[in-house]
């Protein structure tokens, strides 16, 4: 025992060295390691216990990744095609063909490689396309089961394929595809999202369809259980047109339809966000009970930290409905990490639908996409004020390219 304690030191006491040479080499300040975290074998070590995000702060690039061209990759799921923006002048400078029903471009673990997931909505040819950050190009597409999202192990050994239709988690070998084994989720209808716990053991991924959540245990590779989240007293009226305030109503919906969910920076809670129930579920990860509520507006959607790990950013889709309208009520709300309060509310100009996207590297900017308007809104997180790029069919989860980290868990970009 004596033995494995000192080896697990001398490796942390390495990484953070490591990290520390790096940073100074890159001319930044190394973080100042807080109590350490015992994570799983492989895992990079957990610099701030109390900020799981401290090493995606602006001045965390990687060097490889500064190389990468400034863009916007902007999936549109009934084009079967990739949207191509440049951030600093807002104009579309590319746009190529993927697989059939683009969901989610999603950062590889190594950050390396854009993943576009095709997951051929109700068909079997599902796919995903590698597409290079230097160069913006993509490669072939590769043939693989339903991926709707994309997912990595903290420790980088396993690309984890959402298979939303399948009601399966497959681990695959990151560089070959191959599959590696998988975990049924068979009470988890509509698997999409997830989020791993600050010591890698666990991860928790939302069950759109039986108004859920499912804890994953990932050391010995299987289902912890089920937890069905609550549904508040009230909601906010579907198919009002931005009205402000929001007008509400008795809420009779008995489940809900979680969407995205985000880990707290302390590791403590995990959010998630409800479109039936507009607003954020917070679920104590530890003991898997639901702890709180937190309106935000008329279906909330994507959770993004920001830079600074102060506030998180929640999209709210504008509509109760899986295929909503056009110009409805959709919004950004602000939450404060620390309090749990809501701090500002940003209407989308003239209606909008925001959904899937990310914060720029710098954190001023919020990029989303407008599902049901076909459109993309850059919000500034300063002001909350709305630029919005017309791009192709329903775009779904975007990704903003480049971004600080050490590696990526997925999704539009999940950094640690």
């Amino acid at each position: 025992m004596k033995s494995k304690n000192i080896s697990g030191s001398v490796l942390f006491v390495l990484a953070l060295t490591t990290a520390s040479s790096a940073a100074i080499a890159a001319g930044t300040s190394p973080a100042v390691p807080t109590a350490a975290i015992n994570t799983v074998a492989g895992m990079a070590p957990v610099v701030e216990s109390d900020n799981l995000y401290s090493e995606t702060r602006t001045d965390r690039m990687l060097p490889a990744v500064k190389q990468d061209l400034e863009r916007v990759y902007v999936p549109n799921l009934r084009g079967n095609n990739v949207t191509v923006i440049d951030p600093a002048t807002l104009k579309i400078v590319d746009r190529f063909k993927v697989g059939r029903a683009p969901q989610h471009i999603v950062p590889s673990w190594d950050m390396r490689t854009l993943w576009v997931a095709n997951n051929a909505e109700r068909g079997n040819d599902g796919s995903l396309t590698p597409v290079d950050p230097r160069t913006g190009k993509p490669g072939k597409s590769i043939p693989v089961d339903d991926p709707y999202n994309v997912y990595f192990t903290p420790d980088g050994q396993s690309t984890i394929i959402v298979a939303e239709a399948k009601h399966r988690l497959d681990f695959r070998d990151p560089k070959t595809l191959k599959l590696q084994y998988a975990i049924e989720v068979p009470k988890c209808g509509g698997v999409n999202h997830g989020d791993f716990s600050i010591d890698g053991r666990y991860a928790i991924f939302t069950c759109e369809f039986e108004g859920s959540v499912a804890k994953i245990d990932l050391v010995n590779k299987s289902v912890v259980g089920y937890l069905k989240l609550e549904m508040p007293k009230t909601r906010f009226k579907g198919g009002v047109k931005s009205p402000n305030p929001l007008e509400t109503e008795i809420c009779t919906v008995t489940k809900g339809m979680p969407q995205d969910i985000r880990i707290a920076p302390n590791g403590k809670l995990f959010y998630v966000a409800d479109m039936e129930a507009d607003g954020v579920h917070l679920v104590d990860g530890e003991s898997f009970k639901e702890v709180g509520f937190i309106t935000t507006g008329v279906a909330a959607h994507g959770l993004y930290p920001s830079r600074d790990a102060k506030s998180l950013y929640v999209a709210n889709r504008g509509s109760h409905s899986i295929h909503g309208k056009p110009h409805g009520p959709g919004s950004v709300t602000v939450i404060d990490f620390a309090t749990n309060k809501v701090v500002t509310n940003w209407p989308i100009t003239g209606g909008g639908s925001p959904d899937m996207g990310n914060v720029s590297n710098d954190g001023k900017w919020l990029w989303l996409s407008g599902r049901f308007d076909d459109v993309v809104y850059r919000l500034d997180t300063a002001t909350g004020k709305v630029d919005t790029i017309a791009v192709g069919l329903e775009p779904h989860g975007l990704a903003v390219w480049p971004q600080p980290g050490r590696y990526s868990l997925g999704h539009t970009g999940n950094f640690r």
